[in-house]
């Protein structure tokens, strides 16, 4: 009799379909009901409905997204050794082949599906790794995570956390941990405050570093607008590495603006941050002052999760595009983004057109642009790919 495989003893979840995709996803209604069924985020086999092997990964009878495939090599157990191994390619890839080290001490570490480990966000800040769960499967094998991480970065802190919404979906139960010690982190000679656990989670984005750097060329001298600025990052980068001449930053938030006036002096600039509401400053901004800026940023925070509010979001995009325009001077710069990755870059270019016609603008689009490349996306997975940056020029 041959040796038992490890394989062997997965539980068994048969899928109704032929698997004909290589996408990680498999929603509910094209699995079977296994019987007994396994706990949310068990490690199981998957067969197509011929009985074919189709898979490796987690199952959740709970979730909308009922298998998460890991491997799809029928000789790869999905054990601790693939956790290590997939840990270790992903920081190679920041460390080896980015080289972001040399740069910065805050990028993201695993992004999820884009590095073959879905339902997993690893981000570092200086000293503190922050690991997001989102799949119960990644939840289950926190012990696992944690150690990995820890033989390429040790001695860093951990803060490890999943929303509120995930859990419920999800079906886990998710410990909120100690905060750590907020960090102050670097970025081409640029220092930001960065504080897991808060209500802004770190009050600092990572995937916006190569777009900072990007618009930072076009403000030497210039009048530099940053709206939704949250922690200042776009703002201070105005004026460190741009050189900017005067620089304004709004958001309604007046917990992050507090944050952000932290990194203006932590970089020795002057920056003068409003709290308000963009829509009603730009109105008042409009009808008060004639004098318009060489530079505007856009970012706002995420629209929608709901694939049912996406039109909605739309309409949010397009008034606060449309108003925007109408403070950049003729030949000035637009920067607008999305970070809702229901929105797509066709949608989102779609709305920056219809904005220009209704703010009577003519917009040049010098670059669409993304997260940095420490955000990868598998080319099958374009889920993973959810910011858009788009660098126009307005007249």
């Amino acid at each position: 009799m041959p040796p038992m495989n490890a394989h062997d003893s997965l539980p068994l979840v048969r899928l109704k379909i032929e698997r004909r995709s290589n996408h990680p996803w498999i929603f509910q209604k094209m699995v079977e009901k296994p019987e007994p069924r396994p706990k949310p985020g068990s490690i199981v086999e998957i067969v197509d409905r011929d009985g074919t092997f189709a898979g490796r990964g987690f199952y959740n009878g709970h979730s909308r997204i009922a298998l998460r495939v890991l491997s799809a090599d029928p000789d790869e157990a999905v054990d601790e050794a693939f956790f290590a191994r997939r840990i270790a390619d992903a920081v190679a890839l920041r460390r080896d082949l980015l080289r972001l080290d040399e740069v910065t001490d805050a990028y993201r570490v695993v992004h999820s599906e884009g590095d073959g480990l879905s339902g997993l966000v690893v981000d570092r800040f200086a000293e503190t790794l922050v690991i997001e769960y989102f799949s119960a499967g990644m939840f289950r094998q926190r012990d696992v995570i944690k150690r990995c991480l820890l033989e390429h970065f040790p001695g860093s802190a951990i803060y490890a956390y999943a929303e509120d919404h995930v859990q419920k979906q999800e079906s886990f139960d998710c410990a909120v941990p100690p905060m750590p010690k907020p960090s102050v982190i670097h970025e081409h000679g640029v220092q930001f405050h960065a504080a897991p656990g808060t209500k802004h989670k770190t009050g600092f984005f990572a995937d916006q570093r190569d777009n900072r750097k990007a618009l930072a060329a076009f403000c030497d001298g210039k009048r530099v607008l940053d709206l939704c600025c949250n922690s200042g990052g776009f703002a201070i980068y105005a004026k460190t590495v741009g050189n900017a001449e005067e620089v304004v930053g709004v958001d309604l938030d007046e917990e992050i603006l507090e944050v952000a006036a932290k990194n203006a002096w932590l970089n020795k600039v002057k920056v003068k941050f409003v709290q308000a509401d963009i829509f009603h400053w730009l109105r008042d901004y409009a009808n008060n002052r004639a004098e318009k800026f060489d530079v505007v940023i856009l970012d706002p925070a995420k629209m929608t999760r709901d694939r049912e509010q996406v039109i909605p979001a739309l309409k949010k995009y397009l008034d606060m595009n449309k108003l925007a325009m109408s403070a950049v001077k003729p030949g000035g710069i637009l920067l607008t983004c999305s970070c809702t990755g229901l929105v797509s870059e066709e949608q989102f270019l779609d709305m920056l057109r219809r904005a220009a016609f209704y703010a009577g603008r003519t917009v040049q689009v010098l670059k669409v642009s993304g997260a940095g490349a420490d955000h990868p996306w598998q080319a099958h997975v374009p889920e993973s790919r959810y910011l858009k940056a788009v660098f126009c020029r307005v007249d």
